[in-house]
């Protein structure tokens, strides 16, 4: 298991918007992280304050993020997301939730990367999409 330090030197993203806590698992085109769903978070304060209900769209950003920790190779690369298709949201996820991305490289075509996803609670499946990221190759100053 790799945890969030690790996350920080491969990922340029930053709180707030560092979507991932950690990774589980890793091999060659199938990559599981997670990120813990805690009370304080700060996107709690608009979403719904007295019925907190994690964003649909930050799970498919927790899906982006995790696709950049398995595609970039060096910290002169940003990942860069560039589309989704059939984004569906099955499940609410809530404070306290263990929200895990499953994300699994499809196929590459001239340097776009594309991805299955999907995002459980436990054993229960709480959004699936099809994402496509490119790697951009940037001078970070």
């Amino acid at each position: 298991m790799k945890d969030k330090d690790y996350i920080m030197k491969i990922l340029p993203h930053r709180s707030p918007i560092l979507l991932v806590d950690g990774i589980v698992d890793e091999e060659d085109n199938l990559i599981i992280a997670y990120r813990d769903i805690k009370e304080e978070d700060p996107v709690f304060q608009g979403h719904f304050p007295d019925y907190k209900i994690y964003p649909g769209v930050y799970i498919i950003e927790g899906f982006a993020q995790t696709a950049g920790l398995m595609l970039l190779s060096g910290n002169d690369e940003t990942p860069l997301f560039l589309g989704i298709k059939n984004a569906k949201f099955k499940s609410e996820v809530r404070p306290g939730d263990r929200l895990e991305y499953f994300v699994q490289k499809e196929r590459e075509k001239m340097g776009v990367v594309f991805l299955s996803c999907s995002a459980r609670v436990g054993d229960r499946i709480v959004a699936t999409a099809n994402i496509s990221v490119g790697v951009k190759k940037t001078d970070k100053k």
